[in-house]
C-alpha cells in the first residue's frame, strides 16, 4: 500500500519502510534497553576517491584495536575491558549498561580499496580510517569525439 499526504502524490515506499524500521528501533531501544546494536557504531563516507570509517569505541585503548582490509571489506577488532570498580568485593552493579570483552566487525565497503594506503588515527575514543580507492578503480570520464 502506498501513502499519500495532502499536496505530495505518491512517497517512495522505502523511505515508508525506512521510516517504520527507525520507529520499530526507537520502540524497541525504550522497551528493551537491554537489545545492543553491533559495536562499535560505525559512520561510512564515500567518494570518488575512496572512503572514510568513524567508529565510536570507548574505553578501548588504540593498542587493542586490529584493523583489517581486504578489497572492500574492513574488519575491527578489539577489546573492551570492565571497569576497575566492578572487580571490588565490596561492589555491586545497580545498573550496568556498558558491555565490555572482545568484539569484531566487518563491513562491506562500496568498492574496493588501497590497503598499502589506508591511515588510520585514534582521537578521544573515535577511531578514524581513510581508505582510499585505487587509481585503477577510479571512475573516469571518457570524452566523446566527433566522427
Amino acid at each position: 500500500m502506498f501513502y499519500t499526504t495532502p499536496g505530495s502524490g505518491w512517497l517512495d515506499p522505502l523511505r515508508e519502510m525506512e521510516r517504520m524500521r527507525q520507529e520499530m528501533d526507537r520502540l524497541f531501544g525504550e522497551l528493551m534497553p537491554t537489545l545492543r546494536r553491533e559495536f562499535p557504531p560505525m559512520n561510512i563516507w564515500a567518494g570518488e576517491n575512496g572512503v572514510v570509517v568513524t567508529a565510536q569505541v570507548p574505553g578501548v585503548r588504540p593498542d587493542d584495536l586490529e584493523i583489517t582490509v581486504h578489497e572492500n571489506t574492513l574488519t575491527l577488532k578489539g577489546r573492551r575491558e570492565p571497569d576497575p570498580q566492578a572487580a571490588a568485593p565490596d561492589v555491586a552493579y545497580h545498573r550496568q549498561e556498558r558491555s565490555y570483552g572482545s568484539f569484531a566487525r566487518t563491513v562491506a565497503l562500496p568498492f574496493r580499496v588501497d590497503p598499502e594506503k589506508v591511515n588510520a588515527r585514534f582521537d578521544n575514543g573515535i577511531l578514524t580510517v581513510e581508505l582510499p580507492r585505487p587509481e585503477a578503480d577510479k571512475p573516469r570520464r571518457i570524452q566523446v569525439k566527433k566522427a
